[in-house]
C-alpha cells in the first residue's frame, strides 16, 4: 500500500489530505473537509490536470501582450508542450475576452483563450 500526502487546492482551506493507493487504485482519502477536497485528491493522484495561464504578443494593440489561459484543464504532462506552442503565437488587435488564440493546444483538444481585451491603436 502506498500513501500520498497532498495539500488541497480545491478551496481556500488548504486541507492536508492523505490518499491511500493499492495497485494504482485509490482505496481511501482522508483529511478533506469538503467534497471538493476528496474530488481533487482522487484526480490529482490518478490523472493530474492544470489550467495553463500565460501571455501572448499582440500586434497593433494598445498593449503589446494579452493574458491567456486554457479554456479547460489539460493533462499536467502537456503543460510544457502547451507553453511551447504559445511561444510564437501572435494575435492581431483588437482582442476580446474569450477570443480563441490557439485551437487544440498541444493536441489536447483544449483551446487557449484571451482573458483580457486589448483595443487596437
Amino acid at each position: 500500500m502506498e500513501k500520498k500526502n497532498l495539500i488541497c487546492i480545491g478551496c481556500p482551506m488548504g486541507c492536508p489530505i492523505t490518499v491511500t493507493l493499492e495497485a494504482g487504485e485509490v482505496r481511501e482519502v482522508t483529511g478533506f473537509t469538503c467534497k471538493r477536497g476528496e474530488t481533487y485528491a482522487r484526480k490529482e493522484v490518478t490523472n493530474p490536470t492544470r489550467i495553463v495561464t500565460t501571455t501572448v504578443r499582440v500586434e497593433g494593440g494598445v498593449s503589446p501582450m494579452v493574458s491567456v489561459k486554457t479554456a479547460q484543464d489539460i493533462p499536467k504532462g502537456k503543460i510544457f508542450d502547451c507553453a511551447a506552442a504559445l511561444r510564437d503565437v501572435r494575435v492581431q488587435a483588437p482582442v476580446a475576452i474569450g477570443d480563441v488564440v490557439l485551437s487544440d493546444a498541444a493536441g489536447t483538444g483544449v483551446d487557449v483563450v484571451a482573458t483580457k481585451a486589448v483595443a487596437a491603436r
